[in-house]
Protein backbone atom coordinates (compact mmCIF):
# COMPACT_ATOMS: atom_id res chain seq x y z
CA UNK A 1 0.00 0.00 0.00
CA UNK A 2 0.89 3.24 -0.55
CA UNK A 3 2.11 4.93 2.00
CA UNK A 4 3.11 8.71 1.14
CA UNK A 5 1.53 11.64 2.86
CA UNK A 6 0.57 14.75 1.30
CA UNK A 7 -0.35 18.05 1.78
CA UNK A 8 -4.26 19.61 1.86
CA UNK A 9 -4.93 22.80 0.61
CA UNK A 10 -8.27 24.07 0.57
CA UNK A 11 -11.65 21.95 -0.32
CA UNK A 12 -13.04 22.33 -3.74
CA UNK A 13 -15.74 22.25 -4.51
CA UNK A 14 -17.69 21.78 -8.06
CA UNK A 15 -21.29 21.14 -9.32
CA UNK A 16 -23.35 18.34 -7.91
CA UNK A 17 -24.16 15.56 -9.90
CA UNK A 18 -26.96 16.30 -12.41
CA UNK A 19 -28.34 12.20 -11.49
CA UNK A 20 -27.76 12.64 -8.17
CA UNK A 21 -30.52 11.98 -5.65
CA UNK A 22 -29.40 15.31 -3.37
CA UNK A 23 -28.14 17.94 -3.94
CA UNK A 24 -25.69 20.28 -2.33
CA UNK A 25 -21.45 19.47 -2.07
CA UNK A 26 -20.58 16.39 0.42
CA UNK A 27 -19.13 17.02 3.99
CA UNK A 28 -18.17 15.31 7.18
CA UNK A 29 -21.44 14.72 8.92
CA UNK A 30 -20.64 12.77 11.79
CA UNK A 31 -18.19 10.30 13.57
CA UNK A 32 -18.13 7.68 15.12
CA UNK A 33 -16.18 6.84 18.17
CA UNK A 34 -14.48 3.44 18.55
CA UNK A 35 -11.24 4.35 20.59
CA UNK A 36 -9.04 1.28 21.86
CA UNK A 37 -5.13 0.59 20.17
CA UNK A 38 -4.05 -0.96 17.04
CA UNK A 39 -3.65 -0.04 13.24
CA UNK A 40 -6.22 -0.55 11.10
CA UNK A 41 -7.16 -0.92 7.18
CA UNK A 42 -10.13 -2.34 5.50
CA UNK A 43 -13.81 -1.63 6.26
CA UNK A 44 -17.00 -3.32 5.15
CA UNK A 45 -20.62 -2.28 5.18
CA UNK A 46 -23.51 -4.52 5.18
CA UNK A 47 -26.12 -3.66 3.35
CA UNK A 48 -28.53 -6.37 4.76
CA UNK A 49 -27.37 -6.18 8.19
CA UNK A 50 -26.63 -2.61 8.45
CA UNK A 51 -23.57 -3.11 9.94
CA UNK A 52 -20.06 -1.70 9.64
CA UNK A 53 -17.22 -4.27 10.13
CA UNK A 54 -13.88 -2.39 10.66
CA UNK A 55 -10.48 -3.88 10.76
CA UNK A 56 -8.37 -3.03 13.66
CA UNK A 57 -5.35 -4.11 15.26
CA UNK A 58 -6.28 -7.92 16.37
CA UNK A 59 -9.57 -7.46 16.22
CA UNK A 60 -12.71 -6.13 13.69
CA UNK A 61 -15.00 -4.05 15.92
CA UNK A 62 -18.83 -4.07 14.38
CA UNK A 63 -20.99 -1.20 14.95
CA UNK A 64 -24.65 -0.44 13.70
CA UNK A 65 -24.15 1.35 10.73
CA UNK A 66 -26.49 4.26 11.44
CA UNK A 67 -26.34 5.17 14.76
CA UNK A 68 -22.42 4.14 15.16
CA UNK A 69 -23.65 1.99 18.82
CA UNK A 70 -20.74 -0.89 19.18
CA UNK A 71 -22.10 -3.85 17.97
CA UNK A 72 -19.83 -6.44 19.57
CA UNK A 73 -16.09 -7.70 17.99
CA UNK A 74 -14.92 -10.20 15.98
CA UNK A 75 -11.30 -11.30 18.12
CA UNK A 76 -8.67 -12.17 17.82
CA UNK A 77 -7.75 -11.86 14.12
CA UNK A 78 -4.12 -10.91 14.57
CA UNK A 79 -3.13 -7.93 11.75
CA UNK A 80 -6.35 -8.11 10.73
CA UNK A 81 -6.87 -6.31 6.93
CA UNK A 82 -9.84 -6.81 5.16
CA UNK A 83 -13.70 -8.74 5.73
CA UNK A 84 -15.83 -10.30 3.08
CA UNK A 85 -19.56 -11.41 3.83
CA UNK A 86 -21.67 -14.35 2.59
CA UNK A 87 -25.27 -13.46 3.49
CA UNK A 88 -26.25 -16.52 1.90
CA UNK A 89 -24.58 -18.75 4.75
CA UNK A 90 -24.91 -16.60 7.41
CA UNK A 91 -21.17 -16.62 7.19
CA UNK A 92 -18.16 -13.67 7.23
CA UNK A 93 -14.70 -14.11 6.81
CA UNK A 94 -11.59 -11.90 8.11
CA UNK A 95 -7.67 -12.16 6.72
CA UNK A 96 -5.20 -12.21 9.71
CA UNK A 97 -2.05 -11.50 7.54
CA UNK A 98 -0.14 -11.65 10.83
CA UNK A 99 -0.86 -15.52 11.23
CA UNK A 100 -1.20 -16.36 7.65
CA UNK A 101 -5.52 -17.18 8.28
CA UNK A 102 -8.69 -16.59 7.60
CA UNK A 103 -11.53 -16.79 10.33
CA UNK A 104 -15.25 -17.65 9.14
CA UNK A 105 -17.68 -16.29 11.50
CA UNK A 106 -21.32 -16.45 12.04
CA UNK A 107 -22.61 -12.95 10.81
CA UNK A 108 -25.45 -13.19 13.64
CA UNK A 109 -23.48 -13.77 16.40
CA UNK A 110 -20.29 -12.82 15.34
CA UNK A 111 -18.78 -15.65 17.10
CA UNK A 112 -15.77 -17.79 15.33
CA UNK A 113 -16.93 -20.88 13.23
CA UNK A 114 -13.58 -21.82 12.66
CA UNK A 115 -9.43 -20.33 11.63
CA UNK A 116 -8.94 -21.59 8.32
CA UNK A 117 -4.77 -21.73 8.47
CA UNK A 118 -2.26 -21.21 6.35
CA UNK A 119 -4.03 -19.51 2.87
CA UNK A 120 -1.06 -17.90 1.94
CA UNK A 121 1.40 -15.41 2.96
CA UNK A 122 0.03 -11.95 4.32
CA UNK A 123 -3.49 -12.37 3.22
CA UNK A 124 -5.20 -8.95 2.83
CA UNK A 125 -7.58 -7.97 0.65
CA UNK A 126 -10.51 -10.22 0.32
CA UNK A 127 -13.99 -10.65 -2.10
CA UNK A 128 -16.90 -12.87 -2.01
CA UNK A 129 -17.66 -14.09 -4.91
CA UNK A 130 -21.65 -14.99 -5.12
CA UNK A 131 -21.31 -16.86 -8.35
CA UNK A 132 -19.18 -19.20 -7.11
CA UNK A 133 -19.73 -19.47 -3.85
CA UNK A 134 -15.68 -18.81 -2.43
CA UNK A 135 -14.30 -15.93 -1.17
CA UNK A 136 -11.14 -15.03 -2.72
CA UNK A 137 -8.16 -13.91 -0.45
CA UNK A 138 -4.96 -11.77 -2.08
CA UNK A 139 -1.98 -13.41 -0.39
CA UNK A 140 0.35 -9.67 -0.99
CA UNK A 141 3.48 -10.79 0.09
CA UNK A 142 5.69 -9.92 -3.23
CA UNK A 143 8.53 -12.29 -2.18
CA UNK A 144 6.26 -15.16 -2.14
CA UNK A 145 5.44 -14.77 -5.61
CA UNK A 146 1.79 -13.04 -4.88
CA UNK A 147 -1.29 -15.46 -5.49
CA UNK A 148 -4.85 -16.22 -4.43
CA UNK A 149 -6.55 -18.44 -2.16
CA UNK A 150 -10.19 -19.45 -3.06
CA UNK A 151 -12.38 -20.90 0.25
CA UNK A 152 -15.57 -22.66 0.11
CA UNK A 153 -18.05 -19.79 1.61
CA UNK A 154 -20.28 -22.90 2.85
CA UNK A 155 -17.59 -25.16 4.50
CA UNK A 156 -14.59 -23.01 4.76
CA UNK A 157 -12.74 -25.63 3.26
CA UNK A 158 -9.70 -24.25 0.97
CA UNK A 159 -10.56 -25.04 -2.35
CA UNK A 160 -7.91 -23.93 -5.04
CA UNK A 161 -4.89 -21.71 -5.20
CA UNK A 162 -4.08 -19.29 -8.24
CA UNK A 163 -0.41 -18.51 -8.82
CA UNK A 164 -0.35 -14.32 -9.94
CA UNK A 165 2.23 -12.80 -9.10
CA UNK A 166 3.60 -9.38 -7.52
CA UNK A 167 2.20 -7.15 -4.44
CA UNK A 168 -1.59 -8.08 -4.93
CA UNK A 169 -3.72 -5.42 -3.68
CA UNK A 170 -7.46 -5.06 -5.01
CA UNK A 171 -10.05 -6.98 -6.89
CA UNK A 172 -13.38 -6.62 -8.48
CA UNK A 173 -15.77 -8.84 -11.09
CA UNK A 174 -17.19 -7.70 -14.14
CA UNK A 175 -18.01 -9.80 -17.51
CA UNK A 176 -17.00 -12.96 -16.20
CA UNK A 177 -13.73 -12.19 -15.20
CA UNK A 178 -11.46 -11.59 -12.38
CA UNK A 179 -9.29 -8.15 -11.89
CA UNK A 180 -6.76 -8.11 -9.29
CA UNK A 181 -4.42 -4.98 -9.02
CA UNK A 182 -0.64 -6.08 -8.54
CA UNK A 183 0.78 -2.90 -6.67
CA UNK A 184 4.29 -3.45 -7.37
CA UNK A 185 3.74 -4.42 -11.34
CA UNK A 186 1.74 -0.90 -11.71
CA UNK A 187 -0.55 -3.79 -13.74
CA UNK A 188 -4.14 -5.57 -13.49
CA UNK A 189 -4.31 -9.54 -13.76
CA UNK A 190 -7.27 -10.56 -15.81
CA UNK A 191 -8.42 -14.15 -14.21
CA UNK A 192 -10.96 -16.11 -16.38
CA UNK A 193 -13.53 -16.46 -13.44
CA UNK A 194 -15.41 -19.66 -14.52
CA UNK A 195 -11.95 -21.55 -15.05
CA UNK A 196 -9.44 -19.78 -12.91
CA UNK A 197 -7.01 -19.24 -15.81
CA UNK A 198 -4.91 -16.41 -15.83
CA UNK A 199 -5.59 -14.56 -19.25
CA UNK A 200 -3.41 -11.44 -19.62
CA UNK A 201 -1.79 -8.85 -17.88
CA UNK A 202 -3.14 -5.54 -18.60
CA UNK A 203 -1.09 -2.64 -18.19
CA UNK A 204 -1.92 0.35 -16.01
CA UNK A 205 0.34 3.32 -17.28
CA UNK A 206 0.52 5.52 -16.53
CA UNK A 207 -0.69 5.23 -13.35
CA UNK A 208 1.41 3.70 -10.93
CA UNK A 209 1.47 1.69 -7.78
CA UNK A 210 -2.16 1.13 -7.93
CA UNK A 211 -4.43 -0.23 -4.41
CA UNK A 212 -7.99 0.18 -4.28
CA UNK A 213 -10.32 -1.13 -7.60
CA UNK A 214 -14.21 -0.13 -7.89
CA UNK A 215 -16.37 -0.87 -11.01
CA UNK A 216 -18.97 0.14 -12.81
CA UNK A 217 -20.59 -3.10 -14.36
CA UNK A 218 -23.75 -1.92 -16.30
CA UNK A 219 -21.00 0.80 -18.43
CA UNK A 220 -17.84 -1.85 -18.26
CA UNK A 221 -15.22 0.33 -16.54
CA UNK A 222 -13.13 -0.36 -13.96
CA UNK A 223 -11.30 2.34 -11.68
CA UNK A 224 -7.66 1.67 -10.15
CA UNK A 225 -7.15 4.58 -7.42
CA UNK A 226 -2.92 4.84 -7.97
CA UNK A 227 0.00 6.10 -5.75
CA UNK A 228 0.39 8.46 -8.36
CA UNK A 229 -2.46 10.89 -7.81
CA UNK A 230 -3.96 9.23 -11.10
CA UNK A 231 -7.36 7.32 -10.95
CA UNK A 232 -6.94 4.68 -14.25
CA UNK A 233 -10.36 4.41 -15.55
CA UNK A 234 -9.99 1.09 -17.62
CA UNK A 235 -12.21 -0.69 -20.09
CA UNK A 236 -12.78 -3.87 -18.49
CA UNK A 237 -13.69 -5.76 -21.77
CA UNK A 238 -10.39 -4.37 -23.43
CA UNK A 239 -7.99 -3.46 -21.44
CA UNK A 240 -7.93 0.34 -22.96
CA UNK A 241 -6.86 3.09 -20.64
CA UNK A 242 -9.65 5.59 -21.28
CA UNK A 243 -9.01 8.66 -18.70
CA UNK A 244 -6.55 9.23 -16.04
CA UNK A 245 -8.24 12.21 -13.87
CA UNK A 246 -6.23 13.88 -10.56
CA UNK A 247 -6.58 12.08 -7.34
CA UNK A 248 -5.18 12.50 -3.90
CA UNK A 249 -1.91 12.07 -2.25
CA UNK A 250 -1.38 7.96 -0.26
CA UNK A 251 -4.91 6.51 -2.06
CA UNK A 252 -5.87 2.73 -0.57
CA UNK A 253 -9.97 2.43 -1.64
CA UNK A 254 -12.31 3.07 -4.29
CA UNK A 255 -15.72 2.89 -4.59
CA UNK A 256 -18.81 3.20 -6.97
CA UNK A 257 -21.83 4.28 -6.21
CA UNK A 258 -23.99 2.69 -9.36
CA UNK A 259 -27.06 5.04 -7.95
CA UNK A 260 -25.05 8.48 -8.24
CA UNK A 261 -22.31 7.52 -11.06
CA UNK A 262 -20.04 9.09 -8.49
CA UNK A 263 -16.48 7.67 -7.85
CA UNK A 264 -14.74 7.53 -4.49
CA UNK A 265 -11.45 7.62 -3.88
CA UNK A 266 -10.07 7.78 -0.27
CA UNK A 267 -6.67 9.60 0.37
CA UNK A 268 -3.75 9.52 3.27
CA UNK A 269 -3.42 12.69 2.85
CA UNK A 270 -7.24 13.58 4.83
CA UNK A 271 -8.72 14.28 1.29
CA UNK A 272 -11.86 12.09 -0.33
CA UNK A 273 -11.78 12.51 -4.44
CA UNK A 274 -15.26 12.29 -5.55
CA UNK A 275 -15.43 12.35 -9.56
CA UNK A 276 -18.38 11.97 -11.81
CA UNK A 277 -18.35 10.78 -15.75
CA UNK A 278 -19.23 13.64 -17.93
CA UNK A 279 -19.31 10.84 -21.02
CA UNK A 280 -18.17 6.42 -21.20
CA UNK A 281 -14.51 7.88 -21.44
CA UNK A 282 -14.03 11.13 -19.37
CA UNK A 283 -14.63 11.76 -15.76
CA UNK A 284 -14.00 15.20 -13.75
CA UNK A 285 -13.37 16.42 -9.94
CA UNK A 286 -16.49 16.94 -9.08
CA UNK A 287 -15.38 17.71 -5.21
CA UNK A 288 -12.64 17.07 -2.93
CA UNK A 289 -13.77 16.50 0.45
CA UNK A 290 -11.79 17.32 3.69
CA UNK A 291 -11.47 14.77 5.88
CA UNK A 292 -8.62 13.64 8.36
CA UNK A 293 -4.78 12.39 7.77
CA UNK A 294 -4.80 8.74 7.46
CA UNK A 295 -8.11 8.26 6.42
CA UNK A 296 -7.35 6.05 3.41
CA UNK A 297 -10.11 3.26 3.31
CA UNK A 298 -13.13 3.11 2.30
CA UNK A 299 -16.70 1.85 2.61
CA UNK A 300 -20.47 2.50 0.91
CA UNK A 301 -23.47 2.33 1.81
CA UNK A 302 -25.65 2.32 -1.17
CA UNK A 303 -28.85 3.26 0.40
CA UNK A 304 -28.06 6.48 1.95
CA UNK A 305 -24.76 7.00 -0.36
CA UNK A 306 -23.09 7.89 2.67
CA UNK A 307 -19.35 6.78 2.96
CA UNK A 308 -17.05 5.93 5.89
CA UNK A 309 -13.30 6.39 6.60
CA UNK A 310 -11.38 5.03 9.39
CA UNK A 311 -9.04 6.84 11.07
CA UNK A 312 -7.00 8.02 14.07
CA UNK A 313 -4.81 11.11 15.70
CA UNK A 314 -0.77 10.31 14.51
CA UNK A 315 1.84 10.66 16.67
CA UNK A 316 4.99 11.90 14.46
CA UNK A 317 6.33 9.33 12.80
CA UNK A 318 3.82 6.58 13.98
CA UNK A 319 1.69 4.60 11.62
CA UNK A 320 -0.90 3.49 14.17
CA UNK A 321 -3.32 5.97 15.65
CA UNK A 322 -2.26 7.10 19.81
CA UNK A 323 -4.42 4.64 22.10
CA UNK A 324 -7.91 5.54 22.31
CA UNK A 325 -7.90 8.30 18.89
CA UNK A 326 -9.35 5.76 16.20
CA UNK A 327 -12.84 6.43 14.90
CA UNK A 328 -14.65 6.34 11.78
CA UNK A 329 -15.42 9.58 9.35
CA UNK A 330 -19.35 9.29 7.73
CA UNK A 331 -19.48 11.23 4.51
CA UNK A 332 -22.73 12.35 3.42
CA UNK A 333 -24.91 14.94 2.19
Amino acid sequence: MNKGIGLLGLILCGAPLAWAQASGPLRVVTRYEIGGEGGYDYLRFDDVGRRLYVAHGRQVDVLDGDTGQRVGAIAPTNGVHGIALAPEFNHGFTTNGLDRSVTMFDLRTLATLKVIKYTGVKPDAIEYDAERKEVFVANGDPKQGGDLTLIDAATGAITATIDLGGKLEGMAWDAGRLFVAAEDRSLVHVVDARTLKLLADWPLAPGEEPTGVAVDRRRHRLFFACGNNKLVVLDSLTGKVLATPPIGNGPDGAVFDPATGRVFVSNREGTLTVLRALHDDAYEVEQTVLTEPGARTIALDARTHRVFLPTGTFEPGSRAPAPGSFHVLVVGQ
